[in-house]
Order: C-alpha cells, then sequence, then structure tokens
C-alpha cells in the first residue's frame, strides 16, 4: 500500500514539474500545468491520516488468548512491581524512603535472602561442569574426594560426559537411577527410574499434568484454598475449572474429607468432571503437615472417586515440630496395598526447597506411577516436545535424593550445613509466629512445616471501605502499605483464596535470623498504627 502510493505520488509530482518549467514542450493532448496542480491537491486530500496510514498492529490486550488474560500469579505480581520500583528509588536517591533496604518476603527464594548452597552440592556441579579440571593436582586439594567421585560417576551417565547436552527426554538414565535409590530409601518401597520425568524445577511437571488432564473447562481439578497460585494459574492456561475445597484454618488449616465430598457433589451437579485432585504438602501457603491418617482417608478418597492424585511435595524436607513427620502419598497408598496400578498418583519434587534452596537451578522430577502404558506414552510425547530439561537442575535433583552419608568426606560438612539451615528456619518461624501473634487482631497458626507463615488480619472497616474505594482487595491495600511504610513485601491472601470475608497474607520465614527481629518490630510499629489510622 505505501510503495503504491509513494509511486503515485512521484508520478504526479515529476510531471507537475516538468510541466511548470517546460510550458513549450507541452502537447495539445497533455494537461496544462494547472491541471496538474489541482491533480496532486486531490490526490493528498484524498489520502487517509496519518493513524489509518500507520501499519496496523496486529496484537492488543484484547486480541490476545482470554486463557493468558485470565491467568494471574500474585507472588510476583503487583505488590513485587512495586517493591522493585521502590528499590530502584532508594538506589537512585538514598534516604528517600523511611527503610534503607527491602526485605522481600514474599516469594520462597532462599539463596536472595543470604541462605548459603551446599558445599557438596555446588562442588560436584563444579567439577562436571569444568571436567578438565578432574585431572589436575590441585584440585585434589580444593575438593573433597566423595564429590570428585561422584563427578566421575555422573560425568559417566552423561551422553559425551558433558553438561551442555541434550539428554533423554525424562532425564539421564544414570540420574534417574539414584533418585529412584533415593525415593526407595526413602519409602521403604521400590521405585522405578521409568517413572520419574526430570523437569526444569516442579512447575513444568504441573503444568504437564495440566495439559494432559484438561480437555475443556467442563474438566476440574480440586486444589486446596488458600493454594499455592501455580495451581489457579496452570488451570486457567490450560482452560479448565479450579474446583475448590477449604482448609480448616481452625484446626491448623485441616483437610477434611467431609469438605472433600461437599464440594465434588457441588462441582458434578454443575457439570464439572473432576479428574484431579491436588495436595501440597507440607502446604503452601498455609505450613500445615499432613498426619498420615489424614493422607490415608486421602488415598482412599481418590480411589473411591476415580481422581488422578497430584501430590506437590517439594517441601519434604521443611518439617519444624517434632510431633510431625513427612510421609510421601506414594509410601502411604503402597502401605495401604495400593501397587503400582491401583491408583494414579503423580509426586512433584524440585531443588528449589527443602534446605537446598536452588531455585536458579531448576532442577526437580516428577514421579508417575498408576497410568496405563498408552497414557504413559502420551506424557512422554509431551515431554519430548521440550527435549529435557537442564543437565545442572538434573545432577541437583539427583544430589538432593542421594546426598552424603556417614563415613564419606563431606559427611560431616554436610550435615552441619543442612541441620544449621533447618534448624534456624524453625527458630525464624517462631520468633515471626510469636511476633505475628502479639498484634492486634491477627491470628497465626503454627508454621509446622514450609517455608511461610498465613496470618489472619481483621480489618476495621474503614479501612476495609478505603480499599473497596480505591477498586483494591483489603488485604493487597494493607500490603501495599505495610511496604511503603517498611520496605517489607508480603502477598496478599486474596493472590492465594481465602474463605469470603476474611483476610491474609503470606510472609516467608527466610531472611537471614538476624534480620528477623527488625521485621517484627517494623511490622508492629506499622500495624500499630494502620489500625490507630483506621479505627472504628
Amino acid at each position: 500500500m505505501r510503495r503504491l502510493v509513494a509511486h503515485k505520488a512521484k508520478s504526479l509530482i515529476t510531471n507537475a514539474t516538468v510541466s511548470l518549467l517546460n510550458p513549450h514542450r507541452q502537447s495539445s493532448s497533455s494537461p496544462s500545468p494547472s491541471n496538474y496542480c489541482s491533480r496532486l491537491a486531490r490526490f493528498f486530500t484524498s489520502l487517509p491520516s496519518d493513524t489509518s496510514m500507520a501499519s496496523h498492529n496486529p496484537l492488543s490486550v484484547d486480541s490476545l488468548n482470554p486463557k493468558v488474560l485470565k491467568c494471574e500469579y500474585a507472588v510476583r505480581g503487583e505488590i513485587v512491581s512495586l517493591a522493585q520500583n521502590l528499590q530502584q528509588d532508594l538506589k537512585a536517591n538514598p534516604g528517600s524512603h523511611p527503610f534503607e533496604e527491602i526485605l522481600y518476603c514474599n516469594i520462597g527464594n532462599p539463596h536472595s535472602l543470604g541462605q548459603q548452597p551446599i558445599t557438596f552440592f555446588r562442588e560436584v556441579l563444579a567439577l562436571c561442569d569444568h571436567p578438565t579440571i578432574l585431572d589436575k593436582s590441585e584440585t585434589q586439594g580444593l575438593f573433597s574426594a566423595d564429590s570428585i567421585e561422584r563427578a566421575w560417576q555422573i560425568l559417566d551417565q552423561i551422553p559425551g560426559s558433558a553438561t551442555g547436552a541434550y539428554s533423554h527426554s525424562q532425564g539421564v538414565k544414570g540420574l534417574r537411577d539414584t533418585i529412584a535409590a533415593g525415593i526407595e530409601a526413602r519409602d521403604g518401597f521400590p521405585a522405578d527410574p521409568n517413572d520419574i520425568f526430570l523437569t526444569d524445577g516442579a512447575s513444568p511437571g504441573v503444568h504437564m499434568m495440566m495439559q494432559l488432564l484438561i480437555r475443556s473447562e467442563n474438566d476440574g481439578i480440586f486444589c486446596p484454598i488458600p493454594q499455592y497460585p501455580l495451581y489457579s494459574a496452570s488451570i486457567a492456561l490450560h482452560g479448565g475449572t479450579l474446583v475448590p475445597y477449604y482448609l480448616d484454618e481452625a484446626t491448623g488449616w485441616g483437610l477434611e474429607i467431609s469438605e472433600l465430598k461437599k464440594q465434588l457433589e457441588t462441582a458434578r451437579q454443575k457439570g464439572i468432571a473432576v479428574r484431579a485432585l491436588v495436595v501440597i504438602n507440607p502446604g503452601n501457603p498455609t505450613g500445615q503437615v499432613l498426619a498420615e491418617e489424614n493422607q490415608r482417608e486421602i488415598v482412599e478418597f481418590c480411589k473411591k472417586e476415580g481422581l488422578v492424585l497430584l501430590a506437590d511435595e517439594v517441601y519434604q524436607e521443611n518439617v519444624y515440630v517434632p510431633e510431625k513427620q513427612f510421609h510421601s502419598f506414594k509410601k502411604v497408598a503402597r502401605s495401604m496395598g495400593y501397587g503400582d496400578k491401583d491408583i494414579p498418583l503423580v509426586s512433584f519434587q524440585s531443588v528449589s526447597k527443602g534446605y537446598y534452596g536452588e531455585c536458579g537451578k531448576r532442577g526437580g522430577y516428577m514421579e508417575v506411577t498408576g497410568f496405563s502404558p498408552e497414557v504413559r506414552e502420551q506424557i512422554y510425547k509431551v515431554a519430548s516436545v521440550n527435549l529435557c530439561s537442564n543437565i545442572s537442575g538434573q545432577i541437583l535433583a539427583s544430589l538432593v535424593m542421594s546426598p552424603p552419608k556417614v563415613g564419606d568426606e563431606s559427611y560431616e560438612s554436610y550435615f552441619a550445613e543442612k541441620d544449621g539451615i533447618l534448624q534456624s528456619l524453625a527458630r525464624r518461624a517462631k520468633i515471626l509466629e510469636d511476633g505475628l501473634n502479639k498484634l492486634e487482631g491477627v491470628t497465626c497458626n503454627k508454621a509446622e512445616g514450609a517455608m511461610y507463615l498465613f496470618p489472619r488480619i481483621r480489618l476495621p472497616n474503614k479501612a476495609i471501605k478505603e480499599a473497596e474505594s480505591l477498586k483494591k482487595a483489603p488485604d493487597a491495600y494493607y500490603a501495599a502499605r505495610l511496604l511503603n511504610a517498611t520496605g517489607i513485601v508480603v502477598v496478599p491472601g486474596s493472590g492465594f483464596g481465602q474463605v469470603p470475608g476474611t483476610w491474609h497474607f503470606r510472609c516467608t520465614i527466610l531472611p537471614q535470623e538476624e534480620k528477623i527481629p527488625a521485621i517484627v518490630s517494623r511490622l508492629t510499629e506499622f500495624h500499630q498504627k494502620f489500625m490507630d489510622e483506621f479505627r472504628d
């Protein structure tokens, strides 16, 4: 279009110019100079405006996939964007705010808040990524003997002994063997490496299962409320329906089978085919650890109702109370007598959580049991589309499930690092829990596990009305005010789902231990002023 317009304009201008400069060369049949000028004027006035002349942009928000627009992920939402802007402002204008740093308590990202990596894991990774140093004499003095030995073992299992190479779509077979052995040692029941799909963290495994299970909006996935927003986001992206079941805050975020039955019946009456049940244990954002008897009831419920059990077990190392213990759902199902073919179960694990906290390495796996060979083929096909997960993450997943053992050179330092991190997390959780429970109108259940507290905040009516006038959820308004006053970043409970009419926020226990008292102090001062400002 633009070429055609330009060509026509050029022709008219050239002819008009020639006619004006050389009137004696005009033939009787040629238009006069005045005719050329009037034709040129008519041509330009007939052109569309600049706006309509501009090339049409094929994309607008309205033209995007509506499933993308429906998807939300509160953990990195509006509050975090505000925090990042404040951080840039602090850097450019020191002293411009009533705080000196932003404290990111919004996400389970341990290393960003100062947690140090496990030495043995990083030594093995370094040696695998740069294997030429394995043959150097200096290496013996810089690295432990068992990290050198493990690196040789792993490199022998990787195609071309190169971490830059693709692997099998399920992950390196030797690493899956190691993970299967670790699962077997943990549970006391056999594990098959062919059931394991190594993934870039647990999230791709969750997306993969949603992609396989959801056929239309008439397919529902049972999710706990409150829930980790990965689930609501992935269900929305794949076009399904989230079927909520509410955890009981009054009983420490208990999971009641009666609630599952009630919500299942309600969903079916609406024509929704519930395909799977998501259970997060230990809980995110709620921090509870399920009792084994409760897990047995859940397994029986899934068996009876024909549901796939999706077990998010990424916090399995994060248990802080002596009266509770982590039990995998696979272990519980096998102890009940259910075999490999009796109940479809997918267990998710990640290197991002636990005591390792290697979020940026993007390692994890899902163990898939109870599916027919034909369905397994389809799972493998979907995994193959992504070629494979990253090799460093695969190596870390194998190390997490097979750390140093008693007698290994690295064992004592490894155990000291692991124990130090977990004990410190337990102390931090307790200090924050106690501090929150002292605030007016705030109640906080015990953090039995995971990395978070999820306190309930009872806000004054004036604060709720102020939030509504700004078209914000009351807990989102509270979180924004908290950030602007203190630099503390939390996630509003409305981003996780909650019983209507209740308000919460999620706060991690991950800031370094020496900073926790200051966080409690800042939070206490802010909360008192906020309550006084809006007191009814």
